[in-house]
């Protein structure tokens, strides 16, 4: 089955939770975390949840499997702590989690920033994604920038396929 035949099957939309790691932002001052939202909701998905947890790995680690344990929260998207700074642990709190890594999607991210946006600052980048139970997970960057690339360009043209992958 070609991947046009399988996106025809994936459902219309997906429910996610929006998770911002940051010891400083609130709703009202997380950029990255509005966007997000606002992008999935432009794309017709439901934001179930939404959360600002401190670069911490025990509350990074506790809204993902509130999340993976969520029968109505099919994606988790991150964004912060993914840099290589002392802070940022959501790395360290995410890849022992996952059952299965999506290297593509680190792979993918980190060669846009590069050719788009930031040049050689991408290596500095450790966006990953993978799978926990039937839930797909997301870790991008906190600026906007990384944001808006990560979403327009790789989660949201493929996010209901990958739904329907992990249904299956």
């Amino acid at each position: 089955m070609s991947v046009q035949e399988h996106k025809k099957e994936a459902p219309d939309y997906a429910s996610c939770m929006v998770v911002t790691v940051s010891d400083t932002r609130n709703e009202e001052s997380d950029k990255s975390g509005n966007l997000i939202k606002s992008l999935l909701k432009m794309h017709k998905h439901t934001v179930y949840e939404y959360r600002i947890v401190h670069d911490d790995q025990a509350w990074i680690k506790e809204a993902t499997m509130y999340a993976a344990s969520n029968d109505n929260i099919d994606i988790i998207i991150f964004n912060g702590g993914t840099g290589i700074a002392p802070r940022d642990v959501t790395i360290e709190a995410l890849q022992p989690l996952f059952e299965k890594e999506i290297p593509g999607f680190g792979e993918l991210f980190r060669m846009l920033s590069y050719t788009e946006d930031i040049g050689s600052g991408a290596l500095l980048s450790r966006a990953v994604a993978g799978t926990i139970k039937k839930t797909a997970v997301f870790a991008l960057p906190g600026s906007s920038g990384a944001v808006k690339l990560g979403m327009e360009k790789l989660i949201l043209p493929e996010i209901t396929h990958v739904v329907q992958q992990l249904r299956k």
